[in-house]
């Protein structure tokens, strides 16, 4: 039989959700205060002394805190009698949005062009100032327009080297004025010489071995840098192909003590991966990946982030996508720990070694956490 709430029980539902209602005023507030573009399309505000409904971000004069009211919905501003204030634009492209759409385009035109963009050419396709173009740039994607260029054409140095062309050839064709200017970053950009890169790691000593961990097989290489590429899987031979077509012509060094002890050291991260062992890495990426690759080493265990929330992380908060492309491309499993990144609604997303193991490794450390 159930019992009728009773007088004191109404009262005390009644007292909740009046807390919970000011704290959400308070919350909404607060993002006014602080022009809050992360809370644009989750309500407006209205000022009646005005008679105009705004974004939280709106750069207008702050109103005073009597004046305003809050809404969910554009529908409901505009049936409470106000209209669109015309600065920020509600219902419209925010201001964030319409530069986030031409600076992919701005990304896109560097990625096809035969030859590098100036900023200055760049701030002239955007019809914006060199300065503000470089600002911009920066605040959507996170790295400089210099830095996305640099990044786009070792990729296509990369890609030439891979090919067999000839060092000079693809050093020029890349949009190198000279080789010297490729050369001072040819370590960082191939972690190798482009002769070395070109001959598929000849000359290159690469250490690998194959272990088994509680998420089945697990293979760690390492240069004399550190180590390389760390993947799990159910078998050896898919493993050792993939380093082998990284490294075709890289000598394979034996195993040794001290590679011994490297490879314990990752096996016991993965097995435990809330201890925290550092491992010493050589890993190689565009400017952007090794952005997003330094941001995921800084979540501690047991904690996750949305792909959102990484882009936020890094200063680029519309790159989620690329952010997500960076996670898929990280060489070096658990070690960077892109396990550590979910889908803003919770959900596991992908993970290039499995789900089941993204599960599993999130589990250990929810566990540990305890």
């Amino acid at each position: 039989m159930t019992r009728a709430p009773t007088d004191a029980s109404r009262g005390a539902q009644r007292v909740g959700r009046g807390a919970a209602l000011r704290s959400q005023v308070d919350a909404r507030w607060d993002a006014v205060v602080r022009r809050d573009a992360a809370h644009d399309g989750a309500f407006y505000y209205s000022v009646s002394t005005t008679g105009v409904f705004c974004r939280p971000s709106c750069a207008a004069r702050r109103p005073r805190r009597e004046h305003v009211a809050f809404h969910d919905t554009i529908a409901a501003a505009r049936a409470a009698g106000f209209r669109p204030c015309r600065r920020c634009a509600p219902g419209q492209p925010s201001l964030r949005e319409r530069r986030a759409r031409v600076v992919e385009g701005l990304c896109r035109w560097i990625e096809d062009a035969d030859a590098p963009p100036s900023v200055d050419a760049l701030a002239e396709r955007a019809g914006w100032s060199p300065s503000h173009t470089h600002r911009v740039f920066k605040s959507i994607t996170g790295v400089t327009p210099k830095a996305y260029i640099d990044g786009v054409r070792a990729g296509r140095v990369r890609a030439a080297l891979q090919r067999g062309e000839r060092v000079t050839d693809a050093i020029y064709t890349a949009g190198y004025g000279s080789p010297s200017r490729f050369y001072d970053q040819a370590e960082g950009v191939l972690g190798m010489s482009p002769s070395a890169f070109r001959a598929g790691g000849a000359r290159e000593r690469v250490r690998f071995a194959i272990d088994r961990c509680t998420l089945g097989v697990l293979l760690v290489a390492a240069t004399d840098r550190g180590v390389c590429a760390v993947s799990l899987g159910d078998e050896p031979a898919p493993l050792v192909e993939a380093l082998r077509a990284r490294f075709p012509r890289a000598e394979r060094v034996a195993r040794d003590a001290a590679f011994s002890e490297l490879v314990a050291a990752v096996v016991a991260l993965v097995d435990d991966p809330a201890a925290g062992a550092s491992v010493p890495l050589d890993i190689r990426g565009t400017a952007f990946q090794l952005r997003v690759w330094g941001a995921l080493r800084a979540i501690p265990p047991g904690e996750t982030v949305s792909y959102q929330q990484l882009a936020e992380a890094i200063g680029a908060p519309t790159a989620s996508r690329a952010v997500a492309r960076a996670c898929g491309a990280n060489p070096v499993a658990v070690a960077i720990p892109c396990h550590r990144v979910v889908r803003k609604d919770g959900a596991l997303s992908g993970y290039r070694w499995g789900a089941a193991r993204k599960r599993a490794l999130l589990s250990r450390e929810a566990e540990e956490r305890e």
